[in-house]
């Protein structure tokens, strides 16, 4: 039986989700619950209607092969060393499909990327079918991140270090919340965690927080609890720099 997947959405993306143009997917489902979500309506994973005019359904379905095939077509645009891109939600939730479509994609001569919480214990079997792997890591203290995710880091933990270890090419994301892990001492907690894992070499990106998702939160008929989120500038500024060393 043909391997399918449900899918938020699709589309073309260049130079944010990996090298290049890209043909991004962003897969339905995540095992995180973090309350600054920007697309809840991506964490259950066969989707959740909307309360839209008109309502709708958050996802589609789509087999493996017919969505490689868009991207084959796609070819001529995905110039600047570009790919396709597996984002989410979370893409590991929905493990062997995302296997098969990789493999898939490296026969069909198409640049792999990922886009991953780091929390799914088997993703180091994936890392030789990806091209460009981006982990994100939203706090270094697993107590914290289970308190703001609902599951802790220690999965993550060890998969940032088999990164490490097993990858030339990694890049690492954390998301900067106010009131989560957004102080300069945080930032160096960051570096210090990073260093211990034998990531100090690896590049990494701060993502400011933003609540441009909090609409869809009430549409999904679910609350959105983050109050106080916002960084200033300056703090902004502060932590990046702290980050930098």
């Amino acid at each position: 039986m043909e391997s399918k997947l449900f899918i938020l959405r699709r589309g073309m993306n260049a130079f944010q989700d990996g090298p290049g143009n890209r043909f991004v997917v962003h897969m339905q489902g995540c095992n995180l619950r973090c309350p600054w979500c920007a697309n809840p309506e991506s964490i259950p994973l066969q989707g959740v209607q909307m309360a839209t005019t008109p309502p709708k359904w958050s996802c589609t379905e789509i087999g493996v092969a017919a969505l490689v095939e868009e991207c084959v077509q796609a070819k001529p645009l995905l110039f600047g060393g570009g790919g396709i891109t597996f984002t989410g939600g979370e893409p590991t939730m929905q493990f062997e499909a995302l296997r098969a479509a990789l493999l898939l994609c490296r026969a069909r001569g198409i640049h792999t990327c990922i886009e991953s919480n780091a929390a799914h214990p088997h993703l180091p079997e994936l890392f030789p079918l990806i091209d460009f792997l981006i982990l994100d890591c939203k706090h270094y203290d697993s107590e914290a991140h289970r308190r703001w995710t609902g599951q802790g880091n220690e999965s993550i933990t060890e998969n940032l270090r088999a990164a490490g270890r097993q990858r030339e090419q990694l890049l690492l994301r954390i998301p900067v919340v106010g009131g989560v892990n957004a102080t300069v001492a945080d930032a160096a907690a960051f570096r210090k965690h990073f260093a211990a894992l034998g990531l100090a070499h690896c590049p990494v990106e701060p993502l400011r927080y933003h609540a441009y998702g909090k609409p869809k939160w009430r549409q999904c008929g679910m609350e959105y609890t983050m109050q106080g989120a916002d960084l200033t500038d300056a703090g902004w500024a502060a932590f990046c720099a702290a980050l930098d060393g």
